[in-house]
């Protein structure tokens, strides 16, 4: 017996529930509209602002990564130019 009537309050809230809600929505409405509006216009915002600030991050990111690359290249030639000095150098005192 406590299995229905636990079943039979379920089923009388859920009916009311199905009745009440849409009434309180229709009711609610012109107030939750402008609120919602504005809920997503901030959420928008903030997205475009994130997406900017992401990429001028991801420009900045790219810029050092040429850089250092640059550099290691630049190290590398330099670091050829050395040996082969060392080698010119190593000739002229067999001579």
């Amino acid at each position: 017996m406590a299995r229905y009537d636990g079943l039979m309050k379920g089923v009388g809230i859920g009916l009311s529930a199905a009745v009440l809600l849409p009434v309180v929505f229709s009711t609610l409405a012109p107030i939750l509209r402008p609120l919602a509006r504005t809920a997503l216009r901030a959420g928008v915002m903030v997205y475009e602002k994130g997406r900017e600030i992401f990429e001028e991050f991801g420009e900045t990111v790219e810029d050092v990564v040429a850089e250092v690359r640059e550099e290691l290249v630049d190290a590398h030639e330099s670091e050829a130019l050395i040996d082969e000095l060392e080698e010119e150098a190593a000739v002229q005192e067999d001579k």
